[in-house]
């Protein structure tokens, strides 16, 4: 081959590459940034998030998500609601209240992903709390934006407890299995799963060693995660939130046909992690937070108005809170995609 013709092809192949890298820049000039904040670190059960980013579902519905580690689940609707991030994966019962309290500042949320409550409060095994009412007196503890922390005065009046003598103290989350394993606190608040593979972590034998006392063994039957957005989000970028929502719910599509796939993508973020701890995790939130008997009926993303009514309203009693929110300040199912497309087998 002569050196013109040679060169022809090398000046030919970097137009090609040069062309082609400007149109994928273009292509992500012309993508709608939006900020994501999660509800906790990364862990197993953010697998779908990160699989969509990776197999670039969000890109395809035009939007390019920053995703960060959350402080708390409460903590993620606060952060949304004052505009610090533009959309969250929070906990529907703290914007319960906020839209009770604050219903302007409210966002609201388009996919509710856990079903079943998770909130808890965890104590050892070998103490001598084996009902919520033997939490009177005793000193508990837990981060100030924990869900369960949150809505403690909602479960201490559905179980009748009388409060006058129990002390609560705040603590940084990453020390909450540790206060309770040395003893420091009679009992901690949290998610179920996340309180069991974060003791397993820390060398405890959950199953042995932790009992946990359960809101819902209480009556507390309450949704809890969902993504929310802010409403003005919700009324002026419609096909943003639908992107959202749809690359959301491919991915979870995608981690349930492979888990360890899913586990592998967090990994790729925080690669301390132990991935068979994390897989457990992600398993368990499947079948404990996720796997209501309603999603074989509804899909997941959607919730029943009966029972999400009857969980408003325990939210506002239970609270003491000025007002009740109509579900339509809380949630809605615009931007789902089609229910066939939302019919998991979780477990």
């Amino acid at each position: 081959m002569s050196l013109t013709r040679r060169s022809l092809l090398k000046t030919t192949a970097a137009a090609g590459l040069l062309a082609g890298t400007g149109f994928k820049a273009a292509l992500a000039a012309d993508l709608e940034k939006i900020s994501m904040i999660l509800n906790w670190r990364y862990q197993g059960p953010q697998a779908w998030f990160f699989i969509a980013q990776d197999k670039g579902y969000f890109e395809e519905y035009g939007i390019e998500v920053q995703m960060d580690q959350g402080n708390g689940s409460g903590a993620a609707v606060g952060a949304v609601a004052s505009g610090s991030y533009d959309t969250g994966f929070g906990d529907v019962n703290a914007l319960i209240q906020l839209a009770a309290l604050k219903p302007d500042e409210a966002p609201i949320c388009v996919y509710q992903m856990y079903n079943k409550p998770p909130f808890t409060v965890a104590v050892l095994a070998d103490s001598d709390i084996t009902t919520a009412k033997d939490l009177e007196g005793k000193l508990l503890g837990g981060s100030a934006n924990d869900g369960a922390l949150k809505l403690w005065p909602a479960f201490t009046s559905v179980a009748g407890l009388d409060t006058s003598d129990i002390e609560i103290t705040n603590f940084q989350p990453n020390l909450r299995e540790q206060m309770l394993k040395s003893g420091q606190v009679d009992g901690v608040f949290g998610y179920v799963n996340t309180i069991r593979f974060s003791a397993k972590l820390s060398g405890m034998d959950p199953d042995k060693e932790i009992r946990f006392i359960s809101y819902g063994d209480y009556g507390m039957d309450l949704y809890s995660n969902g993504i929310i957005v802010p409403k003005k989000m919700a009324e002026e970028q419609p096909e943003v939130v639908k992107g959202l929502v749809r690359a959301i719910n491919r991915a979870i599509a995608d981690t349930l046909a492979d888990i360890d796939a899913g586990v592998e993508a967090v990994a790729a973020r925080e690669p301390l992690i132990n991935k068979a701890v994390e897989k457990e995790r992600l398993l368990a939130t499947l079948a404990d937070e996720m796997n209501h008997p309603e999603v074989a009926k509804l899909g997941l993303g959607s919730v029943d108005p009966e029972r999400f009514q009857k969980a408003i309203d325990i939210v506002v009693e239970a609270n003491d809170l000025p007002r009740t929110p109509e579900i339509s300040e809380i949630y809605t199912d615009a931007f789902l995609p089609p229910e066939d497309e939302r019919i998991y087998k979780l477990v």
